[in-house]
């Protein structure tokens, strides 16, 4: 409520007070034709989302899917009944507007804010910034009357920084700070004040019953990871020197002594079946067994390969989630 009593003051609007959709829950909205319009600012969501033929029926659904995207991937190819792909500024190139030429800015894993300049030579005269595409759409559904300075928001980010400075805690004087090259570090109560945002002022500490699916016989629990040579849904190259798999992806790693009891040499070939209480068979064929010394009963295998794997209603209790490293397989010979 305090950011959107902030947002409300500094922007003159009364903004939604209702929660609106994750990723799961945009999915059945599209599947169910409750949502007719899909706008994805980057990422791969076809690819990224759990229950991959579910997910592709609820995109294929819509009326409208849009991508503003760097680059082409599969979420281009599974579209609504009228699909636009709005091709935008990288990172790394060079972003000139109006008001010169303009930057924006990353928080990093650690909580450190920076500026970030792009140094290449656009891939096309015609490139929009990410910026530039969501203030002209803002001009044309809302029009010129609207109070909002979309044109000069376009021009001059600096002049987005400001309204930021106003609306959301920790980036006070938000342009000052991000001139230094080294950036500025978000608040963070309990470590700068020794303060914790509960009723007495100190830390909680809770203690959580150890909970863990209970596998029927000749069953895996499955967790989807990524390779060492991938970010997201971006593969670029088919090795994982992380745990010496070499030339290819379609791999399932397999503690030895569970794959003998299963009848998997390694290198065999099997098909990977996810089991859920819905009774749907998810299958994703030709994965080559390597014998690895996971913990005893548990497999991993790479993603976005096995999202075909992952129910969609299998989610975590509070954040909703997909329960992508708790998934439930057999094994089965491939071609059986």
């Amino acid at each position: 409520p305090a950011f959107l009593d902030a947002l409300e003051r500094e922007f003159g609007f009364a903004p939604p007070r209702h929660h609106g959709l994750d990723v799961v829950r945009a999915i059945r909205a599209l599947r169910d034709g409750e949502a007719k319009v899909f706008l994805a600012m980057g990422g791969n969501f076809v690819a990224a989302s759990p229950d991959t033929e579910v997910t592709e029926a609820a995109m294929r659904r819509a009326r409208l899917t849009v991508h503003v995207s760097t680059k082409l991937n599969r979420s281009h190819a599974v579209t609504g009944a009228h699909a636009l792909i709005l091709p935008t500024l990288g990172r790394t190139e060079r972003d000139v507007q109006a008001g010169g030429e303009q930057f924006v800015t990353v928080e990093d894993s650690m909580g450190m804010v920076h500026a970030s300049r792009g140094r290449l030579e656009p891939a096309g005269p015609a490139l929009l910034s990410e910026t530039a595409i969501v203030c002209r759409l803002a001009r044309a559904v809302l029009g010129e009357g609207s109070a909002t300075p979309w044109e000069e928001f376009e021009g001059d980010y600096a002049l987005i920084r400001d309204r930021i400075s106003r609306v959301v805690p920790g980036f006070e004087e938000f342009n000052a700070r991000v001139a230094d090259p080294a950036g500025f570090a978000l608040p963070h109560a309990p470590r700068d004040e020794r303060r914790f945002p509960t009723p007495s002022g100190k830390a909680h500490f809770t203690d959580a019953p150890v909970e863990h699916p209970h596998l029927p016989e000749g069953r895996l629990l499955l967790q989807t990871l990524r390779s060492h040579d991938q970010y997201n849904t971006t593969i670029y190259g088919l090795d994982d020197r992380y745990r010496g798999i070499r030339g290819g992806r379609r791999v399932v790693l397999v503690h030895p002594d569970d794959a003998r009891e299963l009848g998997f040499a390694d290198g065999a070939y099997a098909d990977l079946v996810g089991e859920w209480k819905d009774g749907v068979e998810r299958r994703a064929p030709g994965f080559r067994v390597v014998h690895y010394p996971t913990a005893r009963g548990c497999a991993a295998a790479y993603y976005p390969e096995t999202n075909v794997l992952v129910p969609l209603d299998s989610t975590a209790d509070t954040s909703n989630t997909p329960a992508s490293k708790s998934v439930v397989i057999r094994l089965e010979p491939s071609g059986s």
